[in-house]
């Protein structure tokens, strides 16, 4: 055992106290993140169908929203598309998705894969100012 170091324990100290503030303000920025990634798809969203939507559904894009839940520390969810409760917001289903006799727009699924490399490289920012530490 000759010629090692002993253990440092000023290292396991620093990494304990910057986890101890480190997660969570990840988490704080990680909920920021989802809620401008949703907030990005909704505008994008509601865009896409001012653009596509048809001439007798005008008050649909306004239907399309977003909420975002918190599940504890560690599970955040957002939900991003049109208020069935909204005017003209069941239409969403019909608009996005088409039927046997209307094409789909696919709205929401446009304004998704645009956002989705931002989303992951915010969220990479995120995992990468969380785990720096000296």
């Amino acid at each position: 055992m000759s010629g090692r170091n002993p253990f440092d324990m000023g290292d396991v100290r620093r990494l304990r106290a910057h986890l101890a503030q480190g997660v969570p303000r990840a988490q704080r920025d990680v909920r920021a993140v989802v809620a401008r990634g949703a907030l990005n798809i909704k505008t994008e969203w509601r865009q896409n169908a001012r653009a596509s939507a048809p001439k007798h559904a005008p008050s649909y894009p306004r239907s399309i929203s977003f909420d975002v839940h918190t599940f504890g520390p560690d599970q955040i969810l957002a939900i991003i598309g049109p208020d069935k409760s909204g005017p003209q917001g069941a239409l969403g289903n019909l608009l996005e998705y088409g039927s046997a006799k209307n094409p789909p727009h696919n709205d929401g699924g446009r304004a998704l894969v645009n956002e989705t490399p931002r989303f992951e490289a915010q969220m990479a920012l995120v995992l990468e100012r969380g785990l720096t530490w000296w």
